[in-house]
């Protein structure tokens, strides 16, 4: 099985991509009274721990080990900030679900987690992987609760779409966006993986819109 860290190439230096490839880690943080101020525009990436979360925000960057791939779930335990230019940031947060962390570090994840969704005045839009193939469990749905609270702009990625056929994918795809029609309007879907390179112009896209870089192509 291929790590998922080792990626299809882009196959083409798009603006998006030149401009995701200068990302570089600033800083993690434990606590929100450690958050960077709260001024810019920040895109937020959640997930379940076995979810994809950081292969996807590595495709996304073009940059293998911006965030820690590994086989063992719920490594990232802080909110790790990573910049893509001053005031413009992507925001790794904590996979959650993970049911072999302590008990207390599962709550102090949560009660973070939800603050920061909630109050976060630089977030504009929060990227959340889903496995295809078990998708809008009760956690994915409680983030979804937070972001609807405040009118928060999530787009789904549907990780390791690859695992599915063509046909079987987009029926989970369509009946995913049926879902958020009704429950998460201010929600939308795409298919991803991060082995394929399936669905990065459309992430790219999402991610340019969130942080204002429409005008700059």
């Amino acid at each position: 099985m291929k790590n998922p860290d080792k990626s299809v190439p882009f196959p083409s230096a798009t603006p998006a991509v030149i401009r995701y490839r200068a990302v570089h880690f600033f800083n993690s943080v434990n606590a929100f009274e450690q958050l960077p101020p709260d001024i810019g525009q920040e895109v937020a990436f959640a997930g379940r721990s076995n979810a994809g979360k950081s292969s996807a925000l590595n495709l996304l960057t073009d940059q293998r080990q911006l965030a820690r791939v590994s086989k063992t779930p719920g490594r990232t335990q802080m909110i790790n900030f990573f910049q893509v230019e001053t005031e413009r940031y992507l925001v790794d947060l904590p996979g959650y679900g993970y049911a072999q962390a302590p008990e207390a570090m599962r709550r102090h994840w949560g009660v973070l987690l939800e603050r920061y969704l909630r109050e976060r005045i630089a977030l504009r839009g929060l990227l959340l992987m889903m496995d295809i193939r078990h998708p809008l469990t009760e956690l994915d749905q409680r983030m979804l609760d937070c972001c609807a609270a405040r009118e928060l702009p999530a787009h789904i990625l549907l990780t390791k779409a690859d695992k599915l056929s063509r046909g079987a994918a987009k029926t989970v795809l369509q009946q995913a966006q049926k879902t958020l029609r009704t429950q998460y309007p201010q929600a939308t879907a795409q298919l991803f993986s991060a082995q394929t390179g399936q669905g990065v112009d459309e992430a790219h896209q999402r991610l340019d819109e969130w942080l204002g870089f429409e005008a700059k192509g």
